[in-house]
């Protein structure tokens, strides 16, 4: 039933994404340069959740989770339109007894944007606890966009050509890279609109 439901958000998804243009977090370009762009982002609301895994599957899971929340998993059965990108994070779980970890054991963040009518206050609260809702503040990310394979080398790849953007430029970034995607599985791998955000100190 589950796999229907989520099979089923895909096809509204599908048919959304074609029908409108889907909302992004607004943004102003402050400044661009030969490999990447700064962007100052307004303030915007998360729908997250954490997801344990590999790389290559936590996006899947949990835009599954996330899926379920805006499709009507939430007190009211409510529909919430879908935004993009759907951002992921890396993040370290704290250690616990007795379960033991690697130091480079982790999770993955999973975000989808809120459209921005809503508030903190006016979305309905999920039915599943693992899906968080969050302000994010204003800030200021430095991206580069690239088109094609959801690949982990192609990701490698256009993050260390960012981050020797930055160096470049003289530039310094904090925190763990977002891999933001703004297409759909299907969409043909050569037309993929993928993005790496990095947070400016």
């Amino acid at each position: 039933m589950n796999q229907f439901r989520f099979f089923v958000a895909c096809i509204l998804l599908a048919v959304w994404s074609s029908a409108m243009a889907i909302d992004e977090p607004a943004y102003t370009v402050v400044r661009s340069y030969d490999s990447f762009e700064l962007r100052r982002y307004e303030p915007y609301i998360v729908a997250e959740t954490l997801v344990r895994g590999a790389a290559d599957e936590a996006g899947n899971q949990g835009f599954k989770v996330l899926a379920g929340y805006i499709f009507g998993g939430n007190k009211g059965a409510r529909k919430i339109e879908m935004t993009a990108p759907v951002a992921q994070t890396s993040t370290k779980i704290a250690m616990t007894a007795p379960v033991l970890q690697s130091a480079s054991d982790g999770a993955y963040v999973i975000q989808f944007s809120m459209p921005r009518e809503w508030t903190l206050e006016t979305l309905p609260e999920p039915n599943d606890a693992s899906v968080k809702l969050r302000a994010i503040p204003a800030r200021t990310l430095a991206v580069i966009a690239y088109s094609g394979t959801w690949s982990q080398s192609r990701y490698e790849e256009h993050l260390k050509k960012l981050q020797d953007g930055l160096a470049a430029a003289g530039l310094s970034a904090q925190g763990d890279p977002f891999w933001a995607r703004y297409d759909p599985p299907w969409t043909l791998w050569f037309l993929r609109r993928n993005e790496i955000w990095l947070t400016l100190k």
